[in-house]
This record gives structure tokens, C-alpha cells and sequence, in this order.
């Protein structure tokens, strides 16, 4: 089919997805919803024609979640206020016109019918035709059918698909079920009405419409009239004023230089030619307003008090974000890359997260607010999916299987992503042998087509979305059920969509800090600072070499403790290393235990001269993509963008690209001078350790914070014991 339409009830949640999906293969993609109209408490299914036609769905949406009593619902004055660009079928067994005909008052569902045409503007209101096997609709569709006959609206026939094939039927039938917290076996439990809520083929529609051709040409006249192209190229970052004299991007050099200065830091080679290369990519990606817009709030939470998080993720390995105190971590000193944050090959919009006292993350949420307009910032959504488990709980459940039954089956299936019915089928043979047949077998098969599925929808605990103009022009709103704006589109879409999405993140640790640092500078050393403690400190190495790690951020696990005492940390690199390594991969494929190994004396091997000073730090194993990315630079002069995306390739262990990269690899290390079987075993390497490796950015800026608890546990045990709002254990 050259075009397909996506029209779920009362919200677009699905749209950007569906929207791209349909591109990739080709296919037309028609935007739509079904809509609630409050007057006569029925449906309409409304299409954008174009992209002020989406512009238009999105605000109705937006209004009819916002403002829509109990349930999402529009009226004809909003309708007729964004009618331009849409296209508006009558709808399904619950539409508009479908009350009046079963008791045969045509003269009104002729007037309502008229109605909706006026509203709309020109040939773009159809009467909706649907078979899916239902009396209720065949005692409508001559109605219908008269309607149109004397009012002369055209008709379009469609079909109302819940499902991909005939046979998923059952499962959507178990889905109901759930949904309602009723069992199949219930005769007071929603249905469908048929199983003909499949995709179905032309052939199928024809036979079922043969009556009525004008019905059948009009769902490709419609498609034909549909062309919605959604930008995807443009930014809409709100505006950040500055001084008038400068521009965002001389401002934003201005701030950095200045910040650079202030750290001593000007006419360091190093530091000058890192800032430059920085400032120059974003200047030519058009980000410099984002990084603006970002130390100011970041600005303005240190100016009030609120505890800020030295960094998290990749933004810890840009320098500009160091000069602004956006992260506080120095880059160069930690060997941390900026391409890791922003690829300058490809255009992608920066990802920066930041932590903040929970109490405080609060107050710059209304900060930004009130800075940019409460209507251009919005909580972002979230979206649940059925994992293995729980499809077989819930089919269960619906089943009525006994709980036990459910449990020993469900039991048998990992936690963990990727541990899907299908590869428990394939590899867990008591799973495999306890579905072979009977009722074990057919919750297998229901659980099996519900996998997957999005179950449910909550608020994003940490993410908000701001644009330049009002939230609802770029993703429609909807109100959660704690009655938080949220956006309907994910985080995914949003940084696709132009928009800023932000994440700020509450972070109890930094209270504790805070308040552990009064309590020295009242009891101990008026002048004390953490960011100035030193890095080698004897009694803080000791502290985790011991174990002693309770209350500490990111060390105080029970399996991290016992971690600490087998690497018995020497300096802040372990630190990294651990938070890098206690992993279930990592430990899996045995690099933990060669880290340490070689850590207390075992040989350390670099495979090639020039791989130690990257590896030195890890003892010649590659715990980093980092170290992936400086490997593939150095050795085979991969350019920052190419190595970049070298690391995402591994990360997603995609075999096809990493092949590609292989001879690339192989080829660029020739060039410089290195053997064609070094080369090989290098990139081996790279294939089976980077395939484990973590984001250093982000151990180092955790590693921080982790640093300097135990820095405090270990040189003011009773300041940081008072500080603490409850322990797990007791202090050692």
C-alpha cells in the first residue's frame, strides 16, 4: 500500500515513530487521531493534510487533554478554530453520525453531517464506511449510505485495525482483559465484537466494499490529498539574550576565555587549542545558545545555594562546559574527548545531564519556567514496555492460571534487557519443554504477540522539554494522572524535533556533601573546601582499600566494597575503573579479574608501542570508549567523527558496520607503519573488550563525587556519620 494512517483514541503518542518508520520503507504516513467531540459525546477521526494540518491536530490534542472533562475531548468551536489543513472522516460505530440511524431520524444526521462539512474547509469531511463483521455496523451502513445520498458528502470506506493479522485476535482479546482486570473466561468482560480488526489487503477491502467504489477510490484520493513533511533539520532553542555588542557565539567565547583565565589556565597550549576546536564545532553545529541557556541556570542554582553536580555522561569530556562550571571536571587532565560528547561529523544535538539537590533541582525547574514561559516547558513522558515477565504474569492472570503455575514459568525467564519469550524458548530447555503443549503452551503464544507492546505511561523522572515557542507546536501535551503537563512524544523524539530536552537529575549525595562540608568548616577548619582536598590522600585510600565504604556514593554496595578490597585502590584512576568495571559484562568476560591481576604485578601487555600511554592508566586493558576511540585515531587515523561512530557501532554490536570499520582499521594502521597481523589482533581486542567498555566521562564525574565522600568519611568520620540522613549499616 502506498500510504498508511496511525489514529489512536485521544492521544498522538505513537506518531514521530509511526512517522519515520513509514518514511524508512517508503510509505506515506498520515498522521491522525480519534478525536471526542463533548456536543454529542461521540468520534470523529481527524487527518492532517500537511504540516499546518499536524499543527492544528497537535494543539486539539493538546486542548483535549489538557482541558477535556475526565477524558480528552474536543468541541466544534475549537474544531472549527484549527480546522485548515485537516481532514475529518465521520467515524467508526461510535461516530458522530452513527446515534441518529438506528432509529431512523435521517433529517438529523443529515444537518450533523452538514454541520461538520461547514465547519471543515472543502471536500474535507467524508462520511466513513467500516465492515468488520458486526450487526450493529450493518444496520448503520445503509443509514450511512443514505446520508450520503442526499447531502451529497462523499464516502471513504476504511477499516479499524487493532492488530496485524487474523490470528493475533486471541491476543488482543487477552489485552483487553488485562486491561480491565478481567479474566477471558468472564461473560462481563470487553470484546471486540469480531476478529476482523486486522490489516486487511485491498482484495479484502474491494469484497467487502464492492457496492460502493466511490468508498474504495476515496481512501486513496484521501492519501493522494495527504502530504505531511515534519521538519526535522531545525532547532528551536528558546532565545538567550545577550549584550548587544555580541553575538551568542562571541558571548559564549567571551564567558569561556574569561573562566580560563580565572583557572590560570591562558597560554597553555593544550588548554588554548582544545578550546578552540570546541568553541569552533559548536559555532558551526549552532549550538552556542544551548550552552548559554545552560550555564545560566546552572549559574543561577550556585548564586542561590543549590548544590550542583560536578558533571554526568559525556558532557564531562568538553572543556567549554568546564570554563562555564557546567561540569567540574577538567577534560585534559583526565583524558576525557570532546567527540565522545558532540561528534563534529554529524550534526546531533548535545546531551547534558545534570544533578542537583533534590530540594533544589525544584527551584531551577521554576527558574527556567519563569525565564522562558511556563507554556515552553513541559515534564517529558515516558513509556513502559511488556517485558517477557510480565507478558506472561498478565496473560497468565487473564487466564486463570494459578499463581503458582505463573510464577514457577515466569521464574524461569532472566531479569535483565534483551531476555526476551523467544530466547528463553531457545535457550532455557525447562522453558522450552514446560510450554510444549496444552495451557502452558497457548499463554506462551498470547505472551509472545503482546511482548513488547507499551504498556503504560508515566512522567520522565528527571527530563524536561523547552523550545523557543509554545511546547504544543512541536510535540502535543498531554496531563498526567498526578496532573503533571507532560509531552507526548518521548525523549527519543524530542532532540529529533528541534526541541531542548534537558535532564535534571535529583541527587541525595550532594546534600550530604554539602551539609558534611558545614559541619567541618563550623567544628574543624573554617576554610575548608572540597573542590581544593587533595587527590593522593593517604587516609582516603586506605579508607577504600579497607572496604569501609558505606554511605559513599557509588562505592558502598556490599558487591563494590568487596570490590574495593581486591583492587585495593591506589590512586583516583581505580576509582574510575571500578565504577567502569563492576558490571555484569565486564565481570562475565573476565576483564575485571585481569584488571586486577595486573594491577598487583601480573604482566602487562600493550600490544603496540604506541597503545601505552592510552592504556597505561588500566594496565593495557581497554575499559573505556574512550580509549577505543584514541586507539582507533592514533593507530589508524580515524578522524574524531569516525572514531565515534566506530563506538557506537561496537557498543550496539553491530557485526555489519564493525566489518566495515575492520578493514578501515586495518588499513589506516598500515599507512602507519604497523603489520597487517598487530593491526588484526588489535582490533580483535577492541571487538572483544571494547564490546564491554563504559563512557569514562561519566566514571570520572561519579568517581568525584565518590572521591570526596570518602575523602570526608575517612578525615571527618563524625561530620560525615551526622551528615548522613539514615545508614544501611553502621559506620566502621
Amino acid at each position: 500500500m502506498p500510504a498508511v494512517a496511525i489514529t489512536d483514541r485521544g492521544n498522538l503518542y505513537g506518531a514521530i515513530e509511526f512517522y519515520l518508520a513509514c518514511r524508512r520503507a517508503g510509505i506515506n504516513p498520515i498522521i491522525g487521531c480519534e478525536m471526542s467531540v463533548a456536543q454529542d459525546n461521540r468520534y470523529l477521526t481527524v487527518l492532517s493534510r500537511d504540516f499546518e494540518g499536524y499543527q492544528n491536530l497537535m494543539a486539539l490534542s493538546s486542548e483535549a487533554s489538557l482541558e477535556g472533562c475526565g477524558t480528552p475531548c474536543i468541541n466544534k468551536e475549537l474544531l472549527a478554530e484549527h480546522a485548515k489543513g485537516l481532514i475529518v472522516l465521520s467515524g467508526c460505530l461510535e461516530g458522530v453520525l452513527c446515534p441518529t440511524l438506528p432509529s431512523g431520524d435521517m433529517d438529523g444526521a443529515c444537518r450533523l453531517a452538514m454541520e461538520y462539512r461547514d465547519i471543515l474547509e472543502e471536500g474535507c469531511f467524508f462520511i466513513e464506511l467500516m465492515d468488520h463483521g458486526m450487526e450493529q455496523e450493518r444496520q448503520v451502513l445503509k443509514g450511512l449510505l443514505e446520508v450520503h445520498k442526499r447531502t451529497g458528502i462523499p464516502l471513504v470506506a476504511t477499516n479499524d485495525n487493532h492488530y496485524l493479522h487474523k490470528a493475533d485476535a486471541a491476543a488482543q482479546d487477552a489485552l483487553l482483559c488485562i486491561s480491565a482486570g478481567k479474566l477471558i473466561s468472564d461473560d462481563d468482560r470487553p470484546r471486540m465484537g469480531s476478529s476482523e480488526f486486522y490489516f486487511k489487503t485491498p482484495q479484502e477491502m474491494a469484497k467487502l466494499f464492492g457496492y460502493s467504489p466511490e468508498a474504495l477510490a476515496n481512501t486513496v484520493s484521501i492519501a493522494e490529498m495527504c502530504h505531511l513533511e515534519i521538519p526535522f533539520s531545525q532547532l528551536h532553542l528558546p532565545d538567550f539574550l545577550v549584550p548587544e555588542w555580541q553575538t551568542q557565539d562571541t558571548y559564549l567565547e567571551t564567558i569561556c576565555r574569561e573562566e580560563l583565565a580565572l583557572l590560570g589556565l591562558t597560554g597553555n597550549e593544550d588548554y588554548e587549542k582544545r578550546l578552540a576546536f570546541e568553541l569552533g564545532v559548536i559555532r558551526r553545529m549552532g549550538y552556542s545558545g544551548y550552552f548559554l541557556i545552560v550555564w545560566d541556570f546552572i549559574s543561577y542554582a550556585k548564586r542561590n545555594g543549590i548544590p550542583v553536580g560536578p558533571g554526568r555522561g559525556a558532557s564531562a569530556g568538553s572543556l567549554v562546559a568546564f570554563t562555564l562550571g557546567i561540569t567540574a571536571i577538567d577534560p585534559i587532565r583526565y583524558k576525557l574527548l570532546y567527540e565522545r560528547f558532540m561528534n563534529p561529523d554529524r550534526k546531533s544535538m548535545p546531551d547534558i545531564d545534570i544533578d542537583f539537590s533534590p530540594a533544589g533541582r525544584e527551584k531551577v525547574v521554576e527558574y527556567i519556567r519563569g525565564k522562558y514561559g511556563s507554556d515552553r516547558v513541559a515534564a517529558i513522558i515516558t513509556f513502559g514496555a511488556r517485558k517477557a515477565r510480565l507478558a506472561i504474569r498478565e496473560v497468565g492472570r487473564a487466564m486463570g492460571i494459578k499463581a503458582t503455575e505463573i510464577d514457577k514459568l515466569s521464574g524461569l525467564i532472566p531479569y535483565g534487557p534483551g531476555n526476551t519469550l523467544a530466547k528463553a524458548m531457545r535457550e532455557i530447555p525447562q522453558f522450552a519443554e514446560a510450554t510444549r503443549s496444552g495451557q502452558a503452551k497457548e499463554l506462551y503464544d498470547l505472551a509472545s504477540r503482546l511482548e513488547g507492546l507499551k504498556s503504560c505511561a508515566g512522567v520522565h523522572a528527571a527530563g524536561i522539554a523547552i523550545t523557543k515557542e509554545a511546547v504544543w507546536k512541536h510535540s502535543p501535551l498531554v496531563k498526567s494522572a498526578s496532573g503533571v503537563v507532560t509531552t507526548q512524544y518521548d525523549g527519543e523524539c524530542l532532540p529529533m524535533l528541534g526541541m531542548l530536552k534537558m535532564d535534571l537529575l535529583s541527587l541525595r549525595s550532594l546534600d550530604i556533601i554539602v551539609e558534611a562540608t558545614r559541619l567541618v568548616r563550623e567544628r574543624c577548619d573554617k576554610g575548608f573546601e572540597l573542590a581544593k582536598v587533595p587527590m593522593d590522600d593517604a587516609m582516603t585510600y586506605e579508607l577504600l582499600a579497607s572496604g569501609q565504604t558505606p554511605g559513599v556514593f557509588q562505592l558502598d554496595s556490599e558487591g563494590m566494597q568487596a570490590l574495593l578490597r581486591r583492587i585495593k585502590p591506589s590512586c583516583f584512576e581505580d576509582i574510575s575503573a571500578a565504577i567502569a568495571l563492576y558490571r555484569p559484562g565486564p565481570m562475565e568476560a573476565g576483564i575485571l579479574d585481569l584488571f586486577i591481576g595486573r594491577k598487583h604485578g601480573k604482566h602487562v601487555d600493550y600490544g603496540h608501542l604506541k597503545l601505552e600511554s592510552i592504556l597505561k592508566d588500566t594496565y593495557g586493558i581497554i575499559i573505556y570508549q574512550e580509549q577505543v576511540m584514541e586507539i582507533a585515531k592514533s593507530l589508524a587515523d580515524f578522524t574524531p567523527g569516525e572514531a565515534d561512530m566506530l563506538r557506537k557501532a561496537m557498543g550496539k554490536k553491530i557485526s555489519e558496520d564493525m566489518e566495515k570499520f575492520r578493514g578501515h582499521f586495518i588499513d589506516g594502521a598500515k599507512k602507519n607503519g604497523v603489520g597487517s597481523e598487530v593491526a588484526v589482533r588489535i582490533f580483535n581486542q577492541i571487538e572483544k573488550y571494547g564490546g564491554y567498555s563504559f563512557n569514562k566521562s561519566h566514571t570520572v564525574a561519579y568517581g568525584m563525587i565518590g572521591y570526596q565522600m570518602a575523602y570526608l568519611k575517612a578525615n571527618y568520620p563524625a561530620e560525615f556519620a551526622a551528615a548522613l540522613p539514615c545508614l544501611r549499616k553502621p559506620l566502621h
